[in-house]
């Protein structure tokens, strides 16, 4: 029986101010969380026994995820008390009497175009030890990296600071025997950052003598750690979108818009959009492309481009344009007098800015 692990304990402190009241897995994007979109993948993929590693505000995914079986999966959840890497988090799985046979390990951060089924089914099909899921990028430097030589994977590098290859490794991973992974882990030393790399596990197995294979990613693959990357993140997932209709529109929609139950829309929208449930667009507002209204929004006056509004918040901004922002769960940004031209925010929930 094939069973996955989901990392989710990190603090998310690059998408500060965003995650100082919300793990970062639990932000919605076009009405479902990035967790959430995880385990689906999982289970359309055939993982229905998850392990969930949770940390900073663990107690609100599992509140939001439960026992999993609104997602047709078992859940369960292993706590990383302290931030000491991915490699680290696995082990807590195997400390806790988890994993029993082969796995696979989905980052609860990650978002893959064409899901991880295929990937899986050649590594399950396959006879290599550990499976590793690449992609070509333009900073290496963020990412760990693999250098592959005639086909095979000889080292494995986390965030060079030289380039060494441009093929990124993707936050999925599947390795055949938890044993293996037990005696890799416990070889490890805690890198400069003071964590267990994957990265340095996985070049165990490498220099050990096992075998890891590897797939390219063909289609896009975003890790989401940044405001900028959840941006990205949006626009392309409503790239795929196909029009959707159940809320009320006596406005004006054009192009790929999905309009959920209980939205009202009675100003413009641009697609591709995401008008969430229960959201409002007042007559003689405009929302533009690449924007995600979440569940409960209200745009009041103003408009706005490329920018995702959390759960519950409200915009009244007249004549500005917001762009490129983030906007939190129940937060009001509004403007006071007559302003023109566009501008731009990142807030946290429960906040309020007035212009």
């Amino acid at each position: 029986m094939l069973q996955g692990v989901v990392p989710a304990a990190g603090e998310g402190s690059r998408l500060r101010p965003i995650t100082f009241s919300v793990p970062k897995h639990l932000i919605p994007l076009l009405g479902k969380t990035l967790i959430e979109r995880v385990i689906s993948d999982l289970a359309s993929a055939g993982v229905r026994d998850i392990a969930v590693v949770v940390g900073y505000l663990g107690y609100m995914i599992r509140e939001a995820l439960g026992e999993g079986s609104n997602s047709g999966v078992r859940l369960s959840y292993v706590v990383q008390e302290r931030r000491l890497g991915i490699a680290h988090a696995v082990f807590r799985a195997l400390e806790e009497g988890f994993l029993k046979g082969p796995f696979i390990v989905y980052l609860g951060d990650n978002l893959l175009a064409e899901g991880v089924a295929k990937y899986l089914e050649a590594f399950l099909e396959g006879e290599s030890d550990v499976h590793i899921l690449l992609s070509r990028v333009r900073d290496p430097s963020r990412f760990g990296v693999a250098v592959v030589r005639d086909g095979v994977v000889v080292r494995l590098v986390e965030k060079p600071r030289e380039p060494v290859s441009d093929l990124a490794l993707v936050g999925v991973y599947m390795f055949r025997d938890p044993d293996l992974y037990a005696r890799a882990f416990k070889s490890l030393k805690p890198s400069w950052r003071g964590e267990y790399e994957i990265t340095d596990l996985i070049q165990w197995f490498i220099d050990s003598g096992y075998r890891v294979t590897y797939g390219f990613v063909e289609k896009w693959w975003k890790d989401v750690g940044t405001p900028e990357s959840l941006l990205e993140a949006v626009s392309l997932l409503l790239d795929s979108v196909e029009s959707r209709f159940r809320g009320e529109v006596t406005g004006d929609v054009n192009g790929r818009v999905i309009v959920e139950e209980g939205a009202v829309v009675e100003g413009r929208v641009y697609g591709p959009a995401y008008i969430g449930r229960g959201a409002y667009v007042s007559r003689g507002s405009v929302v533009e492309s690449y924007t995600s209204l979440e569940a409960g929004t209200r745009v009041e006056s103003g408009s706005l481009a490329r920018s995702l509004v959390l759960e519950r918040a409200l915009l009244d901004t007249r004549r500005l344009r917001l762009v490129n922002s983030i906007v939190g769960r129940e937060s009001v940004v509004k403007c006071s007098r007559e302003l023109y031209g566009d501008f731009r925010v990142v807030i946290s929930d429960y906040s309020y800015v007035e212009l």
